[in-house]
Parts: structure tokens; C-alpha cells; sequence
């Protein structure tokens, strides 16, 4: 169980640092720095559903956390080929 100040505290962080990376999407110099700023934006909804499940004590939300972990990872390591424009 999560203290609800507690939760509050890490919601209002998670959204400072969404509208930051979406600062960053749009004005970011490079296709670099918008991918990053994308990839940060999905591990902060991953935050806000942990959060959200530790409150409501749902036990599945670890489950869909691990599946979108996974493939945020995968998509990032697909746009970091794609960005340097590299062939296999």
C-alpha cells in the first residue's frame, strides 16, 4: 500500500516531466531528441499505472508493466537504427 501524499507527490512529478519531453518533442533540434522525449513519455504512463495499481491494489497492472517495459525497449532500439540508418 502506497500513502496517498505519497502517490500525489509522484503523480504531480510524472506529469512536470510529461509536459517537459513534450517541450522537448517539439523543439527539439534533432529526431534524436524527439524519439527520447517519446520514450520518456511511456515509461511516465508506465509510472502513473503502477501508481494508479498500487492505490487501487490491482495486481494485473504488473503484468501489462512488464509487456509495455518490454516493448518500449524494443522501440527504442528500433529508432535508434532507424536514426543512425544503419542496414543488418
Amino acid at each position: 500500500m502506497i500513502h496517498p501524499v505519497v502517490a500525489v507527490i509522484v503523480v504531480i512529478m510524472l506529469i512536470v516531466a510529461v509536459a517537459l519531453a513534450v517541450v522537448r518533442i517539439v523543439v527539439g533540434p534533432t529526431k534524436a531528441d524527439s524519439a527520447i522525449a517519446g520514450d520518456l513519455i511511456l515509461f511516465a504512463f508506465m509510472g502513473l499505472m503502477v501508481v494508479f495499481g498500487l492505490l487501487l491494489r490491482v495486481d494485473a497492472v504488473l503484468d501489462i508493466i512488464l509487456v509495455a517495459a518490454i516493448l518500449g525497449f524494443l522501440t527504442i532500439l528500433s529508432l535508434a537504427r532507424l536514426l543512425q540508418g544503419r542496414k543488418r
